[in-house]
């Protein structure tokens, strides 16, 4: 690249003095929008396109700007672009190398459009992207837990309500939860990304521009649904990056909280499932400890894209119409937050069919906790007696267990008749855990037969 090109900028006209070094370094972009090399040339391929069909552009012209940002392309992938901090951003970077190629060909790609429109067409474009691949990426997830659900469709453990034993659930009906959960993360993208897919180019600055281009054409040739209606708002809007933000740590939330059960259930106290050491590290000091850095490190990871979210709409706030050079700080929390979510997404996909269940332990903790005390009531109800009456019934029945350190399965017919006389031998049909879960026959409900029909009607919603 020569000297010139080095010192002199692009917009140089309007001022007098070079800035200075810091101020330029400091101001500069180029080091983390790069990243956007691909789409800020496909955007300038199909605004080349478009001159050239209003008449702006001649065909030749056309012609040399595409090969020539076809060839930075290459140059960039290769990894043998020369990036200049002093030409500011990727914009710039690839402005000056094209007309360095081909000459003043090069300066007229710039022809109604700024580096406001431009900035804001290639992110939208980056992030249409992201959006497609991770909700590919849920989909993974979400199959990789159909398929542990699947196995587990007939595992018992406890299910909880303030952390204490509630009722008897399946392992299966559990990493359901899981799954529907996911299925609105990826709604939620989807639904995002038709408000990301409207393109800003051809706003220009801020007003628009005298020539007679065609916005049609170029959303049309981008893949863009419409060009955004309104060239204030078109050059100044990141609210499609602050709805992904919050759809992000939505779904990061939903990853810490499967973190945290992991992190509890892998725990000696529960004891309920034990990770695959790909995904556990030692302890420097304690030979015997096993310690879960993966779901821990997804956990801390949450609060990082909250961050990044905050830190989006705090950056908006108080911003007038149109314009202004703080969205250069939009960039890096929208990058950081996709990277972190697609590793998130990945190694947990991994992750999930690596679980060893501990299935004695899961219905050990089931036992414990009174697990079946609303199946005894609701027993007794059936029976005719009023639910507020079988409940206190049910009341004395587990104090006398407390007492005598049994469950309920576990008490002899004369024992739970001392409660109730409607209480007869049948009822230890339902005291049983597998009695409890599979007597929740009912769509969405925990029994094996339900657990494997929800399974798949997942498969059918993943596929379409």
């Amino acid at each position: 690249m020569s000297d010139h090109h080095l010192t002199a900028k692009p917009w140089s006209g309007r001022f007098n003095e070079p800035t200075d070094a810091f101020v330029e370094a400091f101001t500069a972009s180029v080091d983390f929008d790069r990243r956007l090399y691909r789409y800020d040339i496909e955007g300038s391929i199909a605004h080349a396109r478009m001159l050239a069909q209003q008449g702006i552009l001649s065909e030749q012209e056309r012609d040399d700007i595409i090969q020539g940002l076809e060839q930075i392309q290459s140059r960039i992938a290769a990894g043998e672009f020369q990036w200049s901090v002093s030409l500011e951003d990727v914009h710039m970077n690839i402005e000056s190398a094209l007309t360095e190629a081909i000459g003043d060909a090069g300066k007229k790609l710039h022809t109604g459009r700024s580096r406001n429109d431009q900035v804001a067409t290639d992110i939208r474009l980056w992030l249409r992207d992201e959006i497609d691949a991770l909700r590919i990426a849920i989909g993974k997830l979400q199959t990789a837990l159909l398929d542990k659900a699947e196995q587990e469709a007939e595992t018992i453990l406890p299910g909880f309500t303030h952390l204490q034993t509630a009722q008897p659930v399946t392992f299966g009906h559990h990493l359901m939860a899981w799954f529907e959960m996911l299925d609105r993360d990826r709604q939620r993208l989807a639904d995002c990304q038709q408000r990301v897919n409207v393109m800003p180019l051809g706003a220009a600055a801020l007003a628009g521009t005298t020539y007679p281009i065609d916005r049609q054409m170029t959303a049309q040739l981008l893949g863009f649904s419409a060009p955004a209606e309104n060239s204030l708002d078109a050059v100044s809007d990141r609210d499609f990056a602050i709805e992904f933000c919050a759809d992000a740590s939505i779904l990061m939330m939903h990853l810490s909280r499967f973190s945290e059960e992991l992190i509890i259930w892998s725990s000696a106290q529960f004891g309920f499932i034990e990770l695959s050491d790909s995904f556990c590290t030692g302890s420097s000091i304690m030979p015997q400890k096993k310690n879960p850095d993966v779901p821990e490190l997804i956990r801390g990871k949450t609060g990082r894209i909250y961050g990044h979210l905050i830190g989006l709409l705090t950056l908006m706030k108080s911003q007038p119409l149109a314009y202004n050079k703080d969205n250069q700080e939009d960039k890096e929390p929208l990058f950081d937050t996709v990277d972190n979510l697609k590793g998130s997404l990945k190694v947990f996909a991994e992750m999930i069919p690596a679980i060893s269940c501990r299935k004695q332990a899961m219905r050990q903790a089931a036992m414990q906790g009174f697990a079946t005390a609303t199946d005894l009531a609701d027993y007794l109800v059936r029976k005719g007696i009023p639910f507020r009456d079988a409940h206190e019934v049910v009341g004395k029945a587990v104090a006398f267990g407390v007492a005598e350190s049994r469950d309920l399965s576990e008490m002899s017919l004369a024992e739970l008749q001392q409660f109730s006389d409607q209480i007869d031998e049948d009822v230890f049909e339902i005291l049983t855990l597998e009695g409890s879960v599979s007597a929740r026959d009912h769509i969405g409900g925990t029994a094996p037969a339900q657990v494997r029909q929800a399974i798949q009607r997942a498969r059918q919603r993943i596929a379409e």
